[in-house]
């Protein structure tokens, strides 16, 4: 299976002396071996521009939410993850532009670490629909991870598992527990106070007769779903 490789050298550089930021287009690349290469700096003519920046900053996507809609149903069916609460990632990670790429490097609509793209077999993390089946199937995995615990889930994405495993539950990092906070209240309409220790009390657990998990905060729509 062919590999990505992410070279993001330079992108979103903070020049503190001038407090402005550095901006450059990112170009594409598939070498000889099947290898995608991502970067603002192309040494040859090889490289294909796919976003392309102006004076005022990166040209950022202006799909409406809607047009990822059938995706998003798609993936998490596929995932049984609550399409809910991939809508509400996206919202906090990038507000929805595909093109998003943060200061440490994170890209597209669920903001992959490269790392982690690799992880989940991302090839093109600016293509909406890759990115949004990395990013779901990364949070069945962290919700499997943390035995169904939402909460510490939604923190692994931010500060990540082994971060996570290292506090025994939210990490002490203000970021972190704003964030948690943030999807919490997208996904649920509400914002319960993060706690290291107590479980939320809104997410249940419906396991089928062929053994699939499925993790949901809407327990009517499923009769066998007990909670944790």
């Amino acid at each position: 299976m062919a590999k990505v490789l992410l070279c993001l050298t330079g992108i979103f550089i903070l020049i503190m002396a001038s407090a402005a930021i550095s901006y450059a287009d990112i170009y594409r690349y598939v070498d000889e071996n099947g290898v995608i290469h991502f970067t603002n700096t192309p040494p040859d003519k090889g490289y294909k521009k796919i976003i392309s920046e102006g004076k005022k900053g990166y040209i950022k996507n202006t799909v409406s939410p809607s047009s990822y809609h059938q995706i998003i149903t798609e993936k998490s069916q596929k995932h049984n993850i609550e399409p809910s609460l991939v809508k509400a990632v996206i919202k906090a990670e990038s507000n929805w532009d595909s093109t998003a790429v943060s200061r440490k490097g994170a890209i597209g609509l669920m903001q992959l670490m490269p790392y982690t793209a690799r992880e989940m077999n991302v090839l093109n993390p600016f293509d909406p629909e890759e990115n949004i089946e990395g990013g779901t199937r990364y949070l069945k995995y962290l919700l499997d991870k943390f035995n169904g615990d939402l909460t510490l889930a939604i923190a692994a994405y931010n500060a990540g598992p082994n971060t996570v495993e290292k506090f025994g539950g939210i990490p002490p990092i203000q970021e972190t527990r704003q964030y948690v906070e943030r999807i919490l209240s997208l996904y649920n309409g509400k914002a319960p106070a993060p706690s290291s220790t107590k479980k939320p009390d809104i997410v249940y657990k419906v396991i089928y007769e062929d053994g699939t998990i499925l993790y949901t905060n809407t327990p009517l729509t499923y009769p066998n779903s007990s909670r944790f």
